[in-house]
């Protein structure tokens, strides 16, 4: 069968397979695990091989590790720092050893138990990130972190690329220190290249490309920076993936961070999809008879020891219990990663064939039953902690109070006054802001200001939003606001949302997104600029208000047509 007619022949079973899966509601990723199956070398029927399968596939992972890196930039690390690098070298290291302990007393040699410590110690980024964009967890605090702990779990696995082929030879100790201390050398110079000696270049680079308002010349411009990043970690014997990471985070923060994000899109889906493909086609069924039961038993243990690890070090961070067993059972779940280090254990002999399909077959029923646990992390989390600790960080504020007329997402300078228009008219009220400082000038002010983001589902049930009249979103984040808004009309949406927006193409957005209205800063002020220079010109003032009125009842048409008319002329 030549390459084309194998091309077909994947893609018409890939999309039969991803209509019957959602219609059953059923992750993607897991129907690309199944059309690997059917189509791979351990089946009968046909079987599709493209040498080039394994470096498109590869590719699908570092545009996933791009995207996410967008949402990651600099800053934003360097204010998690220490849940990130703290957490995530525990978590990673924990469970290493735990599990390796566990399998050196059921009577593997160390070396094995320590490789099949490391491979179950990764999470899926892919699977987690998907999982909760779909479930909108995704700005929610359990799912930021547990995000950004299975991001930083990529990086933790360059020391076992190196780690594991010199494991348990004579000069083991000597090569491995020496080996280590170079990986983190190309690493800090990785680095450097891609994110300080680049980012400079970048933005006036995307300026010049983005003046030419061709989008075949933005995608194509994204698509070289973030090969040359992959292609930059690789050469210094890193991952391609870790490279695209870093090229993500550089643009993360630039303007074009959500055009970027657009265009990658359509390459990081098809690529990532072939990803699990080609994992799937390593699935022997023909060993399972022999193997299942110890698959069962090191799936149960990779959930078991992650769940408990990071649940414990999330607790002790601070977290309250409910984030802490939630992000722990988002981190349960086996990583592509971990496919990568069984690989290389394979390649350099370090494990046996059986073992090694054995492990496979474990980490793939760990992504069966981790898919299901992050869909039901907050039921099973609320099994596992007392209701309180179940509550977001205010919760207990919440329980005791009536449930409010308005809820107010944000309490900034926009905020504080709707806050105190509101408190001025003896309308009840809620404001919820993530900034300490706000929260603290809020309750000096009197106002009933708490702790949360306002698009956490969980926060929204214990505010008992459902019941409201009311709510209004002022923050000053055009994606922020969005995720406010998808959050309430999933969870209540009979609650009209009033929103703020910097401009009227914002304004639209948000309506569309299901605001009921949305008000551009930059025309109202503009509006206020021209009501007052009437007035000074003694204009009525019965008259102005009037005109403005209009304006907005016409959703403000009638100046933004003006003044395209007036370009134009």
């Amino acid at each position: 069968m030549d390459h084309l007619l194998q091309i077909i022949l994947l893609l018409g079973v890939a999309v039969a397979t991803l209509v019957a899966f959602q219609r059953l509601n059923v992750p993607s990723s897991l129907g690309y695990l199944l059309v690997g199956l059917i189509l791979g070398p351990h089946t009968v029927g046909p079987t599709v091989y493209v040498p080039e399968f394994k470096a498109l596939a590869e590719f699908g992972v570092g545009f996933l590790l791009f995207s996410i890196g967008l949402s990651y930039s600099l800053p934003q690390l360097h204010a998690m720092r220490h849940q990130i690098l703290g957490l995530g070298t525990a978590q990673v290291v924990l469970t290493t050893v735990v599990v390796a302990v566990v399998l050196w007393l059921a009577g593997l040699s160390p070396a094995v138990a320590f490789v099949i410590g490391a491979v179950f110690a990764q999470s899926s980024s892919t699977i987690i990130g998907r999982q909760l964009a779909e479930q909108g967890e995704d700005a929610t605090p359990h799912g930021r972190l547990g995000l950004a702990i299975s991001v930083f779990q990529d990086v933790t696995a360059v020391p076992f690329l190196i780690l594991i082929p010199v494991l348990g030879t004579a000069a083991g100790i000597d090569r491995l220190a020496g080996e280590l201390f170079w990986a983190l050398a190309k690493a800090v110079l990785a680095f450097a290249l891609v994110l300080y000696a680049a980012r400079w270049a970048l933005r006036p680079f995307f300026h010049l490309v983005a003046r030419k308002r061709s989008a075949e010349l933005f995608t194509l411009t994204v698509l070289l920076v973030v090969l040359l990043a992959a292609w930059t970690t690789r050469s210094l014997g890193l991952s391609l993936a870790f490279g695209a990471f870093l090229a993500g985070m550089m643009l993360g923060e630039t303007e074009f961070r959500h055009q970027v994000e657009s265009s990658i899109r359509p390459f990081r889906d098809v690529l990532l999809g072939l990803f699990f493909v080609g994992v799937g086609m390593l699935i022997d069924p023909a060993s399972l008879p022999r193997i299942w039961h110890w698959a069962l038993l090191g799936a149960l243990l990779l959930l078991l020891s992650k769940i408990l690890v990071v649940a414990a070090i999330v607790r002790r961070s601070g977290l309250d219990a409910s984030d802490a067993w939630r992000t722990g059972l988002l981190l349960a779940v086996g990583g592509e990663f971990g496919f990568a280090l069984l690989a290389v254990a394979l390649d350099s002999s370090a494990i046996d064939p059986e073992i090694g399909q054995t492990v496979l077959n474990a980490v793939l029923f760990s992504l069966i039953g981790g898919v299901l646990l992050i869909r039901y992390n907050r039921a099973i989390a609320a099994r596992l902690c007392s209701p309180s600790a179940g509550s977001p960080p205010d919760n207990d504020a919440l329980t005791n109070q009536p449930a409010p007329q308005v809820l107010i997402g944000g309490y900034g300078r926009v905020g504080h006054t709707v806050a105190v228009l509101l408190e001025s008219c003896g309308v009840d009220f809620f404001a919820f802001d993530t900034d300490s400082k706000r929260i603290a000038q809020g309750r000096a002010n009197g106002h009933p200001v708490l702790y949360g983001d306002i698009a956490d589902p969980e926060l929204l049930a214990a505010a008992r939003a459902e019941l409201a009249t009311l709510a209004i979103i002022t923050v000053d984040d055009h994606e922020a606001s969005l995720r406010a808004i998808a959050a309430l009309r999933r969870y209540c949406p009979h609650v009209p949302v009033i929103a703020r927006a910097r401009d009227l193409e914002a304004s639209s957005i948000l309506i569309d997104a299901g605001a009921v209205q949305a008000y551009p800063e930059a025309i109202e002020a503009s509006l206020r600029l021209g009501a007052t220079a009437l007035r000074m010109l003694d204009v009525p003032t019965a008259e102005v208000d009037l005109m403005l009125q209009d304006i907005r009842d016409w959703n403000y048409h009638p100046v933004v047509e003006n003044g395209a008319k007036e370009s134009v002329q």
